[in-house]
């Protein structure tokens, strides 16, 4: 029956990933995937032998209320923040898993599990610092550019060699010190590895780190023979992997780029280039006039969207639309917010129909025959650069054309860069009109203007 319980959790983690694919059956496959994980911890309790019930009830409930109370308080905006820190802990819960095996058997087991429990250490605790480190950076304690250090890839890589060496050491003898040694130098480079990592590529990295819990996952449910484990970490760490590759191509990175190029380091970099040039500056009235004169609009998300949380005034806005018999539509490029999915996650806050969602691929063949397209707060994704200049540094980066529209309308704050640290042309095209203003008081604002009309 332990064997079976285990296959059945299994088969839901499966079926609820699958249903994640759609964000039609998403909640639905999120539910499964918790069934599976309630099914799994179950079957582990009743497994115990002579159970600690004051440590296990414990632990259940300050877990239950930690994560009720994070479910409860956490804004869309800091969801991000919230993953990254999820990732973290998972990676760290792996690393303990393993040195409580450490502790137990003092480093009396054979090479294989010697192997096992030095991956786990290592990967959870380079998740765990780097995870943190990333949460600082999408928090704002930590500067969102990149920081080096002098010789930084050096470093690093004196570290990765030196945490090969002791792993060596430490399967091929009965030592427990390069463990523990594993640990403190695993924890450093996960800290020096994402400290150099822009603001830009963090959706990439908090995607690689939520694959790395999971081998950190995986590998402790070898030390500690659990299938469920075993299980549910392969899956975390395959499908985390796919996502980050697909985020990479989203931007036309390669991971190593991604990981080691310091992408944005030159913040602010040919922004104006010491000039200041003219826009079209537009009011509520104007964006609203050239909106009730469209016949087919897209509204393209951004983070300055979730920062200002406009999601619902933007879905009341493209109602109003709707019942003038205008045609709304939503582009969502991959990796526009701080992490995969993000602006698909507020949008559905906001009960966006999901056939009104359109990827990258199905947007940009619209926009040519667009008449308005409304830019809530995106910047880098629509930047016309990464198509028409080679010296830029995002060229090559596959974007939301939207500069191939009628009109176009951008809702910002400032011209000021975005995380790649670049201008952007299309603030100073004749078709595009800026408004400046936060996003929720700038859509409140053309959205009284359509109906005052």
């Amino acid at each position: 029956m332990i064997e079976l319980s285990y296959l059945v959790a299994a088969v839901l983690f499966i079926l609820g990933l699958k249903q994640m694919g759609s964000p039609r059956t998403a909640r639905r496959g999120n539910t499964l995937a918790a069934t599976g994980m309630l099914v799994a911890t179950v079957t582990v309790l009743i497994n115990l032998t002579e159970p600690s019930w004051t440590v296990i009830v414990g632990g259940l409930l300050t877990g239950t209320a930690i994560g009720a109370a994070l479910a409860l308080r956490v804004q869309m905006t800091e969801m991000p923040e919230l993953v990254a820190a999820f990732n973290g802990s998972g990676g760290v819960s792996s690393m303990l898993v393993a040195l409580v095996a450490l502790l137990q058997t003092n480093a009396a087991w054979d090479t294989e599990t010697g192997i096992t429990v030095m991956l786990a250490i290592v990967i959870g605790a380079v998740t765990f610092t780097g995870s943190f480190v990333a949460f600082g950076k999408l928090k704002g304690i930590i500067s969102g550019s990149p920081l080096s250090l002098p010789g930084g890839k050096v470093l690093n890589a004196a570290i990765a060699t030196a945490i090969v060496v002791l792993i060596v050491i430490g399967v091929t003898g009965d030592a427990t010190w390069p463990y523990w040694a594993a640990v403190a130098l695993a924890s450093v480079l996960g800290v020096l590895g994402v400290l150099p990592i822009g603001g830009a590529d963090m959706p990439v990295v908090i995607s690689l780190l939520n694959s790395l819990s999971g081998v950190a996952a995986s590998t402790a449910g070898f030390v500690i023979g659990n299938d469920a484990l075993i299980i549910g970490g392969a899956l975390v760490g395959a499908a985390g992997m796919i996502l980050t590759l697909q985020m990479g191509a989203a931007m036309n990175r390669t991971l190593a780029n991604v990981l080691f190029s310091g992408f944005g380091a030159v913040s602010g970099a040919g922004f104006g280039d010491g000039e200041e040039k003219p826009v079209n500056r537009a009011t509520a009235d104007d964006v609203a006039i050239a909106l009730a004169y469209a016949q087919r609009v897209l509204i393209v998300p951004g983070y300055g969207l979730a920062v200002a949380q406009a999601q619902h005034v933007t879905k009341k806005l493209a109602s109003i639309l709707e019942e003038m018999e205008i045609d709304v539509g939503y582009a969502i490029h991959p990796v526009a917010g701080r992490m995969p999915g993000h602006m698909n996650v507020l949008l559905a806050e906001a009960d966006v129909p999901y056939d009104q969602l359109y990827d990258l691929d199905q947007s940009n063949p619209q926009f040519q025959q667009t008449d308005v397209v409304l830019v809530v707060g995106a910047n880098d994704v629509v930047n016309p650069s990464a198509r028409d200049d080679s010296t830029s540094p995002i060229y090559g980066m596959p974007i939301l054309e939207v500069d191939r529209a009628r009109t176009v309308v951008v809702v910002k704050r400032s011209l000021s860069p975005g995380f790649a640290g670049i201008d952007n042309p299309l603030f100073y095209m004749d078709s595009t009109m800026m408004l400046f203003a936060d996003g929720k008081a700038a859509m409140e604002d053309i959205l009284k203007s359509l109906e005052d009309l």
